[in-house]
């Protein structure tokens, strides 16, 4: 599906974020978006975004609206990390009594 002027239009998911999708992006982040701001008038190749911004584990950190070009969004699948699996594995004193 394209916008009149042939620009994309997103459907909400999970992207990667790069400088392809604005020169804002010298870091990437990973961002859920909600839905494409469709009541703005961007200029040809970009819009604006509802989405959350992602930690490594896939959690939402910030809610955000971007300005960003859609062809240079990379959307992605990002398992859910559960909250036990999350921990660090307790070292062993094998580690402690070598380091």
């Amino acid at each position: 599906m394209t916008r009149e002027d042939g620009t994309p239009r997103l459907t909400p998911g999970v992207y990667l974020l790069t400088r392809e999708a604005s020169p804002q992006f010298g870091s990437p982040i990973l961002v859920r978006v909600i839905r494409e701001l469709t009541d703005r008038h961007p200029p040809y190749g970009w819009t604006w975004i509802d989405c959350y911004q992602l930690d490594r584990h896939g959690d939402a950190t910030e809610k955000r609206q971007l300005f960003v070009m859609p062809q240079g969004m990379r959307p992605v699948n990002v398992a859910p990390v559960p909250y036990a699996a999350r921990r660090r594995p307790p070292r062993s004193r094998s580690a402690w009594a070598h380091g």
